[in-house]
């Protein structure tokens, strides 16, 4: 019965296990990669804040590739070898992302646009000298 009853903490205490870095910096360097890569799993989540067993597993194997030496750039180009620009935060400006980095500018360029086409055709249509002469531009 008691061991019933403990079953769940110690499934609680294997998810949860500290990695052992060799010094403050290298912490900080885990927590900095691991908050610019996202979870495959997970709709917007970082593996730093997703709690997905594979984000656990990646992890633990970026903690894995920072102990046997090998620089952020290479743990990157690893993980998107396996899981595609999808896996970065930040995807590289190339041809097939420019839709991605672009794409809302040219949506406010052309919202832009259509505003001053408007604003240009009514006052085409009302010029200023064509106001009544009692009209206090009050409209409220």
């Amino acid at each position: 019965m008691i061991f019933m009853l403990l079953l769940p903490l110690l499934s609680i205490a294997q998810a949860i296990q500290p990695l052992p870095f060799r010094d403050h910096a290298e912490e900080l360097r885990f927590q900095h990669l691991s908050a610019e890569l996202r979870c495959p799993m997970c709709q917007n989540e970082t593996l730093a804040d997703s709690n997905a067993p594979i984000a656990h597993d990646l992890r633990r194997q970026i903690f894995e590739m920072m102990q046997a030496g090998r620089s952020d750039a290479e743990i990157k180009a690893y993980l998107v070898d396996r899981y595609s620009d999808f896996v970065l935060y930040k995807p590289p400006v190339e041809p097939k992302t420019w839709l991605l980095w672009f794409g809302p500018l040219i949506v406010l360029a052309l919202g832009g646009l259509v505003v001053a086409i408007q604003v240009r055709r009514r006052a085409r249509q009302n010029p200023v000298g064509n106001m009544p002469a009692n009209d206090t531009e009050d409209d409220w």
